[in-house]
């Protein structure tokens, strides 16, 4: 056994050698000079030194890329479209590329290094994205695991986003992490508040942001921010919305009908399911059972799939999946175009589209922010 654990330590070790080595000949060796980045052909050009990645290289000239994992190639948020010959799909990608992005040639912007002259394209409003310096402001416990982080902004001291956008937490090296990570978060509150950003903030076992912002963020302390991003906002029709939200993944619907509610555009039927487990896990309420006074049109159903005894609860119960269904069918109006607007867990977003499909929305009708 100690044998075993040797050798183990020395072919580790060698790794970590030649991995070293791997990076020192390439930064030496691989001299690629300065290479040139055209961007949505012409709109801008970059010279840069080549050698790192098209993510770094573009965030270090002021153009950020959206990144759920901070360029360590496991969200896939931070594709790009290129538009020149940088050589096959890498295996790292492919995991998060389908078909059709491969063959548009669409490609993980953390995993291309820029080695020679390259051309991309990206959304026009990725050019609007910037660095936001900001202070603590509040720290309100939502739930047992939900934190509301409230952050005024200093540096811009005001920010345009859409409701429904969401932003990239910078956070510094703490404990074991040696370095500064981003992280993606949705903005809970509204355009209309624009000296300062909210968002609600879920402890994830492990998870790097949210470990540090549940036992290590303090009032006054000063963040960074980059952003905005994202697609996942109301579209202007007239259809019903269909919304459904699972955990902290209330903020961008909570963004979104605060914004609607604040300009008017009360002429829409909004049904908004918040499912959670148990009463611990509710949040918020007070806030949308007042809207939905406010509101005719607005409809708010929570429900748990675990009520606890001692929670009382007299709302719907089941699996929110089942509660969407049975609405569907016996309190919506039939008749209507539909949109889906979902934000939650991967499982919960797949089994609501497949709900709301088989009841007549079409899957293009459907917005979501699925988290990772």
């Amino acid at each position: 056994m100690n044998a075993i654990l040797a050798a183990s330590f020395i072919i580790g070790g060698l790794s970590a050698v030649l991995a070293a080595m791997i990076v020192v000949v390439d930064s030496v060796v691989n001299n690629y000079g300065e290479v040139k980045i055209d961007i949505n052909n012409g709109k801008k050009e970059l010279k840069v030194n080549g050698g790192a990645p098209l993510l770094t290289t573009l965030s270090e000239q002021g153009i950020f890329i959206p990144s759920a994992c901070g360029g360590r190639g496991s969200c896939g948020a931070c594709k790009v479209k290129v538009l020149s010959d940088i050589g096959p799909i890498l295996p790292t990608e492919v995991p998060l590329l389908d078909e059709e992005e491969m063959k548009q040639n669409i490609r993980l912007s953390c995993q291309v290094k820029v080695k020679s002259d390259i051309a991309i394209e990206i959304p026009e409003e990725l050019f609007s994205a910037k660095i936001f310096k900001g202070v603590v402001e509040k720290i309100n416990d939502l739930t047992y695991d939900i934190k509301e982080v409230k952050i005024k902004l200093v540096e811009p001291n005001e920010i345009e986003f859409k409701a429904g956008q969401y932003m990239q937490l910078v956070i510094p090296p703490y404990e074991k992490i040696n370095e500064y990570t981003q992280r993606a978060y949705s903005i809970a509150s509204s355009p209309s508040q624009k000296d300062s950003i909210e968002f609600f903030i879920r402890l994830v076992p492990g998870g790097i942001a949210t470990t540090y912002v549940h036992k290590y963020l303090k009032e006054n302390d000063q963040m960074e921010l980059v952003g905005p991003f994202g697609e996942f906002y109301m579209r202007d029709t007239d259809a019903d919305m269909i919304c459904v939200a699972g955990g902290s993944g209330l903020a961008p619907i909570k963004s979104i009908v605060a914004d609607m509610f604040e300009r008017e555009i009360t002429n829409r039927n909004v049904w908004l399911f918040f499912g959670a487990r148990s009463l611990k896990d509710l949040y918020y309420l007070d806030f949308f059972q007042d809207m939905e006074k406010k509101w005719d049109r607005f409809h708010f159903v929570p429900a748990l799939s675990e009520p606890q005894p001692e929670d009382n609860w007299k709302g719907e119960t089941g699996l929110i999946t089942d509660v969407l269904g049975k609405y569907f069918k016996e309190k919506m109006d039939q008749n209507t175009q539909k949109e889906g607007y979902l934000c939650g867990s991967p499982g919960m977003i797949n089994a609501c589209v497949k709900v709301m499909t088989a009841n007549g929305i079409s899957e293009h009708k459907i917005y979501y922010d699925k988290f990772a």
